[in-house]
This record gives C-alpha cells, structure tokens and sequence, in this order.
C-alpha cells in the first residue's frame, strides 16, 4: 500500500493594495513574515520564505520564534547569494540577544555572515530609503515589544513664505531663517502581538495608508484568553476600525482554528459593510487572488486579455507579473515597482 504524499506546503499571500505589495504569512504560533518590496522592508522573520531575501532592512517586534526564528537564515542566504549584509531593526530592549543569537550561528557554520543590528528606544527612527524612515513604536506584549511606522518625510515652504520670489527666499535662507517644514506622511503601520492600548490611536498608525495588524482571537469567549496572551481580540478591531484613516487594514496573526468565513461575516455586522470593505485577511488566498485577478482585469493585463481572449479593459493602473510563490517561486525584486493610476 503506497503511502500518503506529503502536505504541501501553502504558497506566499499576496495583495496589491497600490501602490504597493504585501506578501508573506501569518499563522498565529507558528510563522509570522511580511514584506512589502516597494520599501525594501520586511516585518519580522519567523520564517524565511526565498521571496523575502531581496528586501536590505528586517524589522523585528519581538524575541518570540514564531518571529524570529528565519533571522539568521535570511542574513547568511543573502550573504550566500551575494545581496549584502542584512540590517535588522529591532527593540534596543533585545538587541544583545539577538547580538548573541547572530554570534552563535557564526560559531556554529565557521563562516562570519555580515549583518548589522540597528537598536531602537521608543520612538526611535532609522533611515530605509531616500525620505523614508522607521520608527519604533511601544506595544504591550508579554516580552518586550515594538510596532513600527514606515515614515516620508516631505519638505514643504513655510505658510508665510508662499508666493515669494525665488531670490528672496535664497536670502532669507542665506541669512539663516527656516523657511521650510518637514510633513510626515505615515505610509505603512506594522502592529502586531499586541494588547489594545494607546499604540492604536496614534496618529502614525490611524493615518498610515496601510495597517498591517494582529487579530489572533474571534470567538466571544476567547477575550479572556486574548487578555492573557497579550494580544488583539475582534472586538478590540472593531473599536479601532471606527477611528482608524487607513485605506487598508490587513489582518494576520490568524489562529488555524479561526473560520475566516465567519469572521468576515461577522466583522461586516460590526462594522458595516464600508467600513469592512477596507478589511483583508492576510491568508484568506482564495479571495486575495480573485481580486488579484480582477485588478489584471481591470488593468486590460490579464493574460486572457493578452491572448485576446477577453475583453480589453480599462488601463487603471496594476502590478505587471506574477505573485510569488514560496520556494522555487518567483523571486520579488525590490527594484519593481508596480505603476500607479
């Protein structure tokens, strides 16, 4: 009698919500990893999916393993293939461990994998690209933790200074006055493992274009065990929802347990359907693609529509190729960007 295959193993979650890219998995207890390559950056490492290594900069929340445990294979795989050394953002409160963590594979491989750890206190920020910043923000967990805000900083002249002729705005600054002030643009919040508290409310995460947050727990009866664990119930989501800006909010964190048809059923009956519409389950794959597929659509660049098969469409905007797949998937290259509207 011939035995059973082995499982396979689920491909990477994907949602284009423009203009940018989210990928990766979240399964609460087990692997938490997420990126978005049009910044270069991914959220925790609890796995290492092929897929992930393009991106310079890894910001990790927390030292749990199902966060943590891909670290070290991300840093010595982009060695390995020639990428550069990886940069880890994370808690100033638990950078020696993961200093130490670091150490300890190199001792054990006998090969010295360049990385370099990037500490942050509270409300610390970092420089990721041109403009754009991380800051880290303080979550309440069972061990320390941080969120991060993904940041632009637009330089913008003074109210008082507008309609002034070049020549005398160049002498107000020779002279040394600031004519100009920074706006910060919050583009991507990262709130996971978290208990509700005064981190939801700030202003760089209601207003972040994109939220990228934890809902381990759906069950009515499971509040007590999301009290105790530390992290979000649904409950806590639907207050948030009603005052939070994003044109997005993707949930992940998701227990196996959880049915997603029941919490988006519920989740609509909370919210309304408006504001449920800016909800997406990270690994709901089935939907994410369809509306994946709907956008190649809508963009006239889906393959049925290059071979003629379908209609045209409209030209809206989309990501040109493929989602990625884990494994001997397509790699994402941080360089793509997807056009916009």
């Amino acid at each position: 009698m011939l035995p059973k295959p082995p499982a396979r193993e689920p491909s990477l979650n994907f949602l284009y919500i423009e203009p940018y890219r989210i990928i990766g998995s979240s399964v609460a207890g087990e692997a938490t990893t997420i990126m978005v390559p049009e910044l270069d950056v991914c959220f925790d490492l609890g796995s290492c999916p092929r897929s992930m290594l393009p991106c310079k900069w890894a910001c990790i929340t927390h030292g749990h393993m199902d966060h943590v445990g891909g670290l070290a294979y991300w840093c010595s795989q982009r060695n390995f293939l020639g990428m550069g050394r990886g940069n880890i953002i994370c808690p100033a409160a638990i950078a020696p461990a993961i200093q130490k963590m670091m150490e300890g594979y190199i001792d054990l491989e006998r090969q010295k994998t360049p990385f370099k750890i990037h500490p942050l206190e509270p409300e610390g920020m970092i420089q990721i690209k041109p403009n754009v910043f991380v800051r880290a923000i303080p979550l309440e967990h069972t061990v320390p933790t941080c969120g991060y805000t993904v940041i632009e900083r637009r330089s913008k002249l003074k109210p008082e200074y507008v309609g002034l002729p070049q020549d005398k705005l160049t002498e107000l600054k020779d002279r040394g006055t600031e004519i100009t002030r920074f706006l910060e643009i919050p583009l991507v919040a990262y709130i996971f493992d978290t208990a509700p508290g005064a981190a939801l409310l700030r202003e760089d995460v209601r207003k972040a274009q994109i939220v990228l947050t934890e809902c381990t727990f759906f069950e009515p009866e499971d509040k007590e065990r999301a009290k105790i664990g530390m992290h979000l119930h649904v409950s806590d989501l639907v207050e948030w929802l009603r005052v939070c800006e994003c044109k997005a909010m993707v949930i992940g964190h998701v227990s196996r347990r959880t049915n997603l048809a029941i919490a988006k059923s519920n989740l609509v009956k909370s919210l309304g359907r408006e504001k449920a519409d800016r909800v997406f389950f990270l690994q709901d794959g089935k939907v994410n693609r369809e509306r994946y597929e709907r956008q190649l659509m809508d963009a006239g660049e889906h393959p049925l529509q290059q071979k003629g098969v379908a209609g045209t469409g409209g030209r809206s905007g989309g990501f040109r190729g493929r989602p990625p797949r884990e494994g001997g998937g397509d790699r994402v290259s941080s360089r793509s960007v997807p056009p916009r509207a």
